[in-house]
């Protein structure tokens, strides 16, 4: 089970905007680490298979951006999304999507995706290897919480969207927290 596990320490290579730049382009690279993102942080973390695809830009992303301030009524700090894409494609997406609230994690190697036991091959799709949709609530980089969709596979013919859906682990915090009321 991976409840109670401690998540990977991994290296992200991400593109912050510089405005001291005076540049056209005005970003630069800045490596971020598992502790940057997670430590002494409780934070929702959810996956997916790629920036631009379909269910991740119309529901999954959206509907995570609409919702941040629910989850903060429940003590989550932030919210991220990561997907096995590069800085700049991440960048680009977050644009496109105009995020205010959710913080996107450039897993390019995929090397925190292989190393949480997520990766997957996708080459039925032409995207190679790529995460499979899941989200977690992490407690100072410990796992509290996990929300797997169903089917986990290597060239699966479909793409589960409810398990890691924020309606779901939003009902989840509240039942909890109804739990403990009533304890």
């Amino acid at each position: 089970m991976i409840i109670g596990k401690k998540i990977p320490d991994v290296t992200f290579h991400t593109r912050i905007r510089d405005e001291s730049a005076n540049d056209p382009n005005p970003f630069r690279w800045k490596d971020m680490t598992t502790d940057d993102y997670f430590e002494n942080k409780r934070v929702i973390l959810f996956s997916l298979p790629g920036a631009f695809t379909p269910t991740c830009s119309t529901f999954q992303l959206p509907d995570f951006e609409k919702l941040y301030s629910e989850f903060r009524r429940f003590q989550i700090d932030a919210i991220y999304c990561l997907s096995v894409n590069d800085a700049f494609v991440m960048n680009a997406w977050g644009k496109q999507q105009g995020l205010k609230n959710i913080t996107l994690i450039p897993d390019g190697s995929g090397e925190f995706t292989r190393k949480i036991g997520m990766l997957v091959h996708k080459d039925n799709l032409g995207f190679g290897m790529r995460s499979w949709r899941y989200a977690a609530i992490i407690n100072n980089k410990v796992i509290e919480r996990w929300f797997e969709e169903e089917g986990f596979s290597d060239n699966c013919d479909s793409d589960p969207y409810s398990i890691s859906s924020p309606q779901n682990i939003l009902k989840s915090l509240q039942e909890t927290r109804e739990e403990g009321a009533l304890h």
